[in-house]
């Protein structure tokens, strides 16, 4: 295989002519035959087959390129070159002209159902940005170019999301890269894992982004409930230690200034009273103790 690809399928240049300047020594070629036809007559009649002949060798020979569109050329199956010059070109008519664009274009990736590092099943989606680089490897070296981007997107993006987990977990390390957090490395994973699989085909892949990222529909709703009571156990975990840390301080300020001074029931009371308000849902309400902690 190595040896067959040294053999030519990279794309290489070829020169061809200006199409400009042969339209017009095609057009003086067709008013010297028409001239000779009208005025000689008779004494051009050897010259006039010749010259018909000479018209269309050069008429067959012209075609046009438009910016970021490319003309492979081949000879009765030989692959020659490439021409990328836009406008309006000539070759031997003899030469087989076979247009191919080398402009970007864009691959939705649709929603896959894969499952995620640690095997929950997860919904992902991209886009592609690719364009053809080498115009021969991209016609002799694969069947369908453009069927072959496609079928690898999906392969590499099916791949990429097996190595990521969709969410870091109550164990997980926090600077694990994740498809949910960690989307600009995912995409880059998936750009370098696409390019090398479609290197092949001559193609470049310029971007590769995430357009869809969620749980599977049979986990959705217990993964909701665990990222809700994710939600409330960090929540709750911060107003504690900041009541803790107000109840610290108002201690502390009582004492400092000596305000009251509390024994260690009176002390212990207060501090379960500011933890109930501090850390409570509802408004507290306030409720006057006409006797004392002792009676």
């Amino acid at each position: 295989m190595t040896e067959y690809r040294r053999e030519g399928n990279f794309e290489r240049p070829i020169l061809t002519m200006n199409g400009i300047a042969m339209l017009l020594v095609l057009l003086a070629m067709i008013a010297a035959e028409i001239f000779g036809v009208v005025a000689m007559r008779g004494a051009f009649a050897r010259f006039a087959i010749p010259l018909g002949v000479a018209i269309v060798f050069v008429a067959l020979g012209f075609y046009m390129l438009q910016p970021n569109k490319a003309a492979v050329i081949t000879l009765f199956g030989s692959y020659l070159g490439t021409d990328r010059n836009p406008g309006l070109r000539w070759t031997l008519p003899w030469n087989a002209r076979r247009p191919l664009s080398v402009r970007a274009r864009n691959y939705n990736i649709e929603t896959l159902k894969v499952n995620d590092k640690r095997g929950n099943p997860v919904e992902i989606a991209a886009v592609v940005v690719w364009r053809v680089e080498d115009t021969a490897q991209a016609l002799f070296d694969v069947e369908d170019f453009e069927n072959f981007v496609k079928v690898q997107s999906e392969s590499a993006l099916r791949h990429v999301a097996t190595g990521y987990s969709y969410d870091t977990g109550e164990e997980g390390d926090p600077h694990e890269v994740t498809l949910r957090a960690g989307a600009d490395v995912v995409a880059d994973a998936l750009r370098a894992e696409l390019q090398a699989r479609v290197q092949l085909a001559g193609v470049k892949i310029e971007e590769a982004k995430l357009t869809h990222l969620a749980y599977a529909a049979e986990i959705a709703g217990a993964m909701l409930r665990r990222q809700q009571a994710e939600a409330v156990i960090a929540a709750r975990a911060m107003i504690v230690t900041g009541a803790v840390s107000m109840v610290e301080m108002a201690l502390k300020d009582l004492s400092a200034k000596n305000v009251v001074e509390l024994d260690d029931e009176r002390r212990a009371a207060m501090v379960s009273n500011l933890m109930v308000v501090l850390c409570g849902e509802r408004d507290t309400q306030p409720v006057v103790n006409t006797g004392t902690l002792y009676q």
